[in-house]
């Protein structure tokens, strides 16, 4: 059975795009547009990162940075006395630094860019 593509309209941080996707798919779409939009939102409110590319780079950086976190540390995850539920553990001092790092080389890299325009 073929799985129908159907063309979406979606509101991320204000902006609207349309994205084609698989009709069972939907769902799990509608999911990682909200995801998103929610990180982009809180980076925004943050105030440190202004233009919607610098906080679209900082959202994907931070969501990449999660998911090789879940792939390299899952077992710690299924065995917690939480029953298996996601709990964050987070080195404040750690992941500050690394966010500033972030937030240099993407300055870096998008100065140039703004030199072409």
């Amino acid at each position: 059975m073929e799985d129908r593509s159907v063309q979406l309209d979606v509101t991320i941080l204000g902006r609207e795009y349309r994205i084609g996707c698989g009709e069972s798919e939907r769902d799990a779409l509608m999911q990682a547009v909200a995801h998103l939009d929610s990180r982009m939102r809180e980076i925004r409110d943050g105030g440190k990162v202004s233009g919607i590319d610098r906080i679209a780079v900082m959202a994907a950086l931070n969501i990449a940075n999660d998911l090789l976190r879940e792939r390299k540390e899952p077992s710690a995850r299924r065995n917690s006395p939480n029953g298996g539920r996601a709990v964050a553990v987070i080195d404040a001092p750690d992941a500050q630094r690394r966010i500033k790092a972030m937030q240099v080389a993407i300055d870096k890299t998008l100065a140039a860019q703004d030199k072409l325009f």
